[in-house]
């Protein structure tokens, strides 16, 4: 990996906060992918940072530490890009939202390629994948360039021109894996109406002829969520729908990567699926968008695919309310009950 062409090693060495521990027998190493330094002037303002991985060997991330307060940074998301949107060390990269700052060019986090590798939200801690589980970057993987987005909702904390060094501590080895990591993102469009109660729900069948072992999911809703939930959906041969959930959660707790609840496989022809239960007191319609006046309705799903590469689908989207619904536009039935009930 390199940061403006140096090598990976290099950089961190001197920034001087490499560090090596040892698991299983082999050296795994940290790298920081920080914010170099910015101070947001505008609020709702997203602010993107690459790096650029080494295309001449294969690494593996097998830890994600962040380095963040919920105070300061809204949430972080980590993509693997083919290419960046931007060759800049950094941009805006608010797609969907008004936060502007003509400090910063205006770019996608990614042009080509994108995928998401980690979230994070509400104070969440270090997130450290299964033994032998990694998500490969450089060499001849897709993902040649490692990009940092920082969401800063609010800016008091930068009015006396403080900066901001928020992002994450890749953990890695040069190690070979032949257990891939992988992110599917489940999301919504839609709206919701004031005063009410809605389900935001989405569903994808898996066309892939591949094997995917879940091992972590995470939601994200801003303030209107009280359940998330997420499942695997597999129909039997007379048409009946059998859920089994992979993850249930209050989206307003720490917004970190959570064990799933079922580790089985999950094949060719199966179906995932998200709801989002929302609790809206507004008097006002709240649509899907990037601020803090709007709302996100996200399941992510981590997993491991063994002696292949992850899924090629990365995103899993459906219109949303009212538009969209599980029974009425994908025909699913036997759904579960407590699908918007915490236990």
């Amino acid at each position: 990996m390199s940061k403006r062409g140096l090598p990976l090693v290099l950089v961190a060495y001197l920034l001087g906060v490499l560090t090596t521990r040892h698991a299983a027998g082999y050296k795994v190493e940290k790298y920081p992918l920080l914010m170099p330094n910015v101070s947001p002037k505008t609020p709702e303002l997203y602010l993107c940072t690459p790096i650029k991985v080494d295309p001449a060997k294969n690494y593996y991330i097998v830890g994600f530490e962040p380095n963040a307060t919920m105070a300061t940074a809204h949430h972080m998301l980590l993509y693997g890009c083919s290419e960046p949107g931007s060759q800049k060390p950094v941009w805006n990269c608010g797609e969907m939202t008004g936060g502007t700052d003509s400090a910063w060019e205006a770019a996608s986090p990614c042009s080509k390629g994108s995928q998401i590798l980690y979230a994070w939200a509400r104070d969440a801690p270090k997130l450290e994948l299964p033994e032998g589980v990694g998500f490969k970057v450089g060499g001849k993987s897709p993902i040649q360039y490692l990009v940092l987005q920082v969401h800063y909702a609010h800016i008091d904390a930068f009015k006396d021109g403080s900066t901001d060094d928020s992002g994450i501590f890749l953990h890695y080895t040069e190690r070979p894996m032949n257990k891939l990591a992988g992110v599917i993102l489940l999301g919504t469009g839609g709206v919701i109406p004031p005063q009410g109660v809605e389900y935001m729900e989405t569903s994808c069948v898996i066309k892939e002829k591949k094997t995917i072992h879940p091992f972590a999911y995470r939601t994200h809703t801003h303030s209107l969520g009280r359940v998330v939930s997420g499942y695997r959906v597999r129909e039997d041969s007379s048409g009946r729908d059998h859920w089994t959930l992979l993850g249930k959660r209050d989206p307003l707790t720490p917004q970190m990567f959570y064990p799933v609840v079922n580790t089985e496989p999950i094949h060719h022809g199966d179906r995932l699926a998200a709801r989002c239960t929302m609790y809206s007191n507004r008097n006002r319609w709240t649509q899907i968008g990037a601020t803090n006046e709007d709302e996100m309705c996200n399941f992510y799903l981590m997993y491991w695919v063994e002696n292949g590469s992850p899924l090629e689908k990365k995103y899993c989207f459906s219109s949303g309310p009212p538009l969209y619904s599980w029974r009425e536009s994908d025909g699913l039935n036997n759904i579960p009950d407590d699908a918007s009930q915490l236990e």
